[in-house]
């Protein structure tokens, strides 16, 4: 005659329905990690991985929301000012980005994309739409539709984990989580590789 617990036990012990989703979706999103490091999902063409994801981010930041200062820009992004700070010099140094007084305040100054940091930025993405359009070639508007629906709200939810915000808030439909993610994420990256301020590479980088 079989206990009940005996059979809470073997229950237990199989894995449920949920677990093995679970461990399905973390494995997917480490060989994600994996891939995207391999190829930097940099474009394609010349200026394949010829802008890192630190300076990617801060232009497309900035020419999303305009003029902003390094406290604005920073706590929009989800990293600390002095990461800002040192991200942005490059893109100063290199024309892409130039200080200007802030139009109701004289005394501070604020970071504005230029034209030629727009122009820049316009060829990045541009070559990026044509790797991502590459990549999902065979799917249907609605499977594109679906998966940048779910990943943004991925995105969100580990922006919200992050900043110590309850599982479900976090603006799973604010179209800049994935950005903050995506900006802590780079952060993180670049710390460990120890590159510093390289907000702009002169030349294709070599995939790892």
């Amino acid at each position: 005659m079989t206990s009940a617990a005996s059979v809470s036990r073997e229950t237990a012990s199989e894995p449920s329905d949920d677990a093995g989703l679970l461990d399905a979706l973390q494995h997917q999103v480490a060989v994600f990690a994996r891939r995207a490091e391999q190829t930097r999902l940099g474009g394609v063409g010349q200026v394949r991985n010829s802008m890192d994801r630190a300076a990617y981010l801060l232009l497309n930041r900035l020419d999303r929301e305009g003029p902003m200062g390094v406290k604005a820009l920073a706590a929009g992004m989800g990293i600390d000012s002095s990461t800002v700070t040192r991200q942005v010099a490059p893109l100063v140094d290199t024309g892409l980005v130039k200080r200007t007084s802030h139009p109701e305040d004289g005394r501070a100054v604020v970071l504005e994309l230029s034209a030629r940091g727009l122009a820049r930025l316009e060829e990045v993405r541009s070559s990026r739409r044509e790797l991502m359009a590459q990549v999902t070639g065979g799917w249907t508007e609605e499977e594109r539709n679906s998966f940048t629906t779910l990943l943004t709200r991925f995105n969100g939810a580990l922006s919200a984990r992050a900043a110590g915000l309850p599982s479900g808030e976090g603006g799973t439909d604010e179209p800049d989580a994935g950005d903050r993610a995506a900006g802590e994420a780079a952060q993180d990256a670049e710390q460990g590789a120890g590159q510093g301020g390289q907000g702009v590479r002169r030349g294709a980088d070599t995939p790892s």
